[in-house]
Order: C-alpha cells, then structure tokens, then sequence
C-alpha cells in the first residue's frame, strides 16, 4: 500500500483527516490503567503508530513510531518525538525493548501479520494490542442509524484470533469497558452521549466516517438529530445515558512469548 502525502501508510488518510484529532481523541484514564496493567514490569516500550501518543504510559522509556506527518506533529512536547517508520520495518534490532504496544491503529497496517511479527521480532516481554472485534461491532445503536459505518470498520478491523495467531505465544483477551463520561473520541465512546457524533469534528475523530459517502452521513445527522428532537432515541436507548460503561467491541490483546 502506498504512503499519503502527509506519510499515512494505512488506509485511512491522516493529511486530510488529522487535522484537530487530539481536540476529540484523550487518552480515558481507566483504559490507560489496563494498558499499564498489561505492560507488567516493562522499563522501555515501544508504541507502534502511536499518532498524537495516546496511551503511552508515563514514567517508562517510550520509543513511539508513527509515519503520518500530520499526526507526529501533533504530540505534545512532553512526548519523545516519534520515528517516522511503520510497522511492517521496524528499524530495532531483535528484542530492544521490555514491551511493545499498539493501540487503535492495527487496522490501518497494509500488511498486518508482518508489523506484528515484527513487533514481537524486537519485544523481550508482552505485546499489547487494542482493536475493536468486528463481530461484536453491531452491539453499538449507530448499527440502528449507520450500519454503512459499522460494516466498513467491520471490514478493516482484523478478527481478534488472527492478531492472537500472528503474534503467537500465550495470548490473553481482556474485555476494554468504557467509561460513559470518555474522554477519547473514539466511536463507541459515545455510547450514552449521542449528541456528540452531531458534531463534525468528533466524526472526523474518527476514520470510519473518511470511508462513507456524503449522502451516508447526511442521513444519519438528519435522522439522529430528528430522534433526539422527538425523544425517539431516548425511548430506544435512553438507558445508556446512565449506564457507567459499556463493553462493546474493545479488546486489549496481551501476547506473551510462550
């Protein structure tokens, strides 16, 4: 797959889509915590397409790896500065680093057993993964308002079991629940807050909405908007409102050598 302008490898195009991205996407302390949790004792780590550095764990030697140009240079400036290389030619040699993660970028990889073969290549201890399962996707009520939306991540998110099989060893998936007050943008994120996907750039937060047409999102703002006027979605799915997290599709894949 050939690099954008701007350096994205993936599929989504991070030139155009980037721009304001850490406005919608901070990192939610409760999944930072499980991150934490899975990197065990590790003193340096390796984040693969680390973007703007959400979830890098604090107080660790972190070497973050990012080939959008866009994205890298909107770390902030308490972040290492990050390597503009992508995951499928990681420029360490065999086991550099105590851990490795990788967080919400696994599907945008144009070859994904090669940069997680290559993530386990340089990593001594766990290798991290969070992804969404896209057969658990539909559990999200856009299914009710886009399922174009649903069935394109659907497609470019990888199953669970084939990241567990490239990376190999004893592999363990941990449910990720989102809390309903989450401060990363993500789609699910939204889960009792419906009214935050009204807004242009929280969409644009996320790449699922780069892949639809137009017309795809036109509907769903006029449709959406008129089931909150009305009280529609509220008697549907008004429950989410006070539900304090929600285990939908995120899963945090924690690979062990065997």
């Amino acid at each position: 797959m050939a690099r954008h302008r701007d350096g994205s490898a993936g599929d989504a195009n991070y030139g155009r889509i980037g721009a304001g991205y850490v406005n919608y996407r901070q990192p939610e302390a409760q999944i930072a915590a499980l991150i934490r949790r899975a990197l065990g004792d590790a003193k340096t780590v390796l984040n693969v397409g680390a973007g703007a550095g959400s979830y890098e764990p604090q107080g660790l030697a972190v070497t973050a790896v990012e080939p959008s140009a866009s994205m890298r240079a909107q770390r902030p400036a308490h972040l290492p500065v990050a390597v503009d290389a992508q995951a499928e030619q990681l420029p360490f040699a065999d086991g550099s680093f105590d851990a490795s993660m990788a967080t919400f970028t696994v599907h945008q990889w144009a070859d994904l057993g090669a940069g997680l073969r290559e993530m386990r290549r340089v990593t001594r201890g766990p290798v991290v993964v969070m992804s969404c399962a896209p057969d658990e996707l539909d559990r999200f009520w856009l299914q009710d308002y886009a399922p174009e939306a649903i069935e394109v991540e659907a497609k470019r998110f990888p199953r669970i079991d084939e990241i567990a099989s490239h990376l190999g060893g004893r592999v363990e998936v941990w449910p990720v629940p989102i809390p309903l007050a989450c401060s990363d943008g993500f789609g699910e994120a939204y889960y009792g807050r419906p009214e935050r996907l009204l807004d242009p750039g929280a969409r644009q937060a996320c790449s699922a909405w780069s892949f639809v047409s137009a017309e795809v999102v036109e509907r769903f703002v006029n449709a959406l908007r008129r089931d909150l006027d009305s009280g529609e979605w509220d008697r549907r799915h008004g429950h989410l409102r006070q539900q304090p997290s929600f285990e939908g599709s995120l899963k945090l894949v924690v690979a062990h050598r065997g």
